[in-house]
């Protein structure tokens, strides 16, 4: 009866036609989208073009002339062991930040989902945190963190766990990835509370009749509604764990000491604005954009074949 129920829900209702807007002028959609084509050509696809130019040359930093020298950058950064000692750290902290987001925003919501009593005060608890600002979330866990006043830290010495976030490699990344993953567990909250809350209560009562196991309902009847829900947090959650962290990472490593953690942004960003690399940093952006392209592709190619949309 559950797989019965589970078919169903996958081969989804008869939906009704698309209604189709009709335009006077055939250049009025054109002017519609035209700000946001702008928005994106000036702030993506120029830059994209620029980077990529610079990539094959090694520039003065001040202007005053540049050579050219083909794949010498690509070459460099590929073959730099510190270069690959980012890019692991990279994917690992890639990794945790997305699985543990996605696990703890879904455990979250499903919570909130059967929570009755106190439901707002619950809700707009875990949702606060989403308004946070990165750096401001960045400074919020330097703080939990911080080795004088820490009270993370101090959680960590009762357990006789040295933390020195800032000193110690291992220490950082740990702070980092915590920080980052905090940040980001709203908003996936924020999704798969509305994919719960959308899930009728007719197909819950017939679930509820025909077994009786919890898990067994949620993982057969409710958790493939939620797919497509779960495969766009997947896209978002890397996209935020690859670029949108920076602000956190700036917080917590800059002018530290220590040889710190840091992923590929970051170093694009070390090598191009403190180191004047400008060849070097332009030919490592690109390499980042071919693998979040590759990366986007193979989602897209493999995982969205196991996707129904209802």
């Amino acid at each position: 009866m559950m797989a019965r129920i589970g078919a169903r829900l996958r081969k989804g209702s008869t939906a009704e036609p698309a209604k189709r807007v009709q335009f006077d002028h055939k250049t009025l959609p054109w002017m519609f989208l035209a700000p946001q084509l702008a928005v994106i050509v000036i702030f993506f696809y120029w830059p994209s073009v620029q980077a990529v130019q610079s990539s094959f040359y090694i520039e003065d930093p001040f202007g005053f002339g540049s050579a050219f020298v083909g794949l010498s950058n690509y070459v460099d950064a590929l073959t730099s062991r510190e270069y690959r000692r980012v890019a692991s750290f990279t994917a690992v902290f890639t990794v945790l930040v997305t699985a543990l987001s996605l696990v703890l925003g879904l455990l979250l919501a499903v919570k909130a989902d059967a929570v009755i009593r106190g439901a707002a005060t619950y809700k707009t608890l875990l949702i606060s945190v989403y308004a946070i600002a990165p750096p401001v979330a960045g400074l919020v866990g330097m703080m939990f963190f911080d080795m004088h006043i820490g009270p993370f830290v101090r959680l960590a010495a009762f357990f006789g766990w040295d933390m020195r976030v800032g000193l110690d490699y291992f220490d950082t990344a740990f702070a980092m990835i915590t920080v980052s993953v905090w940040k980001q567990i709203p908003y996936n909250f924020i999704f798969f509370l509305s994919g719960l809350q959308a899930v009728p209560m007719s197909i819950r009562e017939a679930a509820a009749i025909d077994c009786r196991n919890g898990w067994t309902r949620f993982r057969t009847v409710v958790l493939p509604l939620l797919a497509p829900t779960a495969f766009f947090l997947l896209i978002i959650d890397i996209t935020y764990a690859l670029f949108d962290t920076f602000a956190v990472i700036d917080v917590m490593v800059k002018d530290k000491p220590a040889n710190n953690p840091i992923t590929l942004v970051y170093k694009v960003y070390n090598d191009g604005f403190r180191g004047n690399d400008i060849g070097g940093s332009s030919a490592q952006s690109v390499i980042l954009m071919v693998v979040v392209f590759v990366l986007t592709i193979v989602q897209f190619r493999f995982l969205e074949k196991r996707i129904h949309y209802g």
